[in-house]
């Protein structure tokens, strides 16, 4: 199984660790419950990184296999960890015909991601959405609660958004 690497290195502590064996071990022998033991383990870590995935895999005697695919096909999960500022676009359609998908992938030139990565200093993530509820200022983009509306697709105008957030 080909598993890519996040940007940044898995930094977990031994709080949760332990916090994670402790769910597990309420969960052990309850058949179905890797939904909620994945579900408290992104609340503890945040994502579900490969090496967590790795720890529920063996200490609920379930093959990896089966951890990842759950993890993998539930949107609820995130495999990599959230930035400190996350940058979602809309891509429903109106912000789509009013042209979000230039302003998505001129982010994703501008940080070197993709969707649903974090650059490697950690500072940004970067995700598509659908429809957040501010057709009429189509196209829209969030950083974490900011709301930056009627999007040209500029780089200029987009370094200068970004650059509000060098802290």
């Amino acid at each position: 199984m080909a598993l890519k690497k996040c940007a940044v290195p898995f930094e977990g502590t031994a709080e949760q660790e332990k916090a994670l064996k402790t769910v597990i071990a309420e969960h052990k022998d309850d058949k179905g419950a890797l939904m909620p033991v994945l579900q408290k383990a992104q609340e503890i870590y945040g994502y579900l990184p490969i090496e967590v995935q790795s720890m529920i895999a063996s200490e609920m005697n379930i093959p990896l296999e089966k951890v990842y695919g759950v993890s993998t096909f539930y949107s609820q999960f995130s495999l990599n960890p959230k930035g400190k500022y996350r940058i979602s676009v809309c891509l429903g359609t109106a912000c789509y015909v009013k042209g979000s998908g230039e302003v998505f992938n001129k982010l994703q030139e501008i940080l070197g991601i993709k969707s649903g990565e974090i650059t490697p200093d950690g500072k940004f993530s970067l995700q598509d959405c659908r429809c957040i509820g501010a057709c009429g200022l189509a196209p829209v983009m969030t950083i974490n609660d900011d709301v930056y509306g009627r999007l040209t697709g500029d780089e200029k105008e987009l370094r200068d958004i970004l650059a509000k957030y060098n802290d």
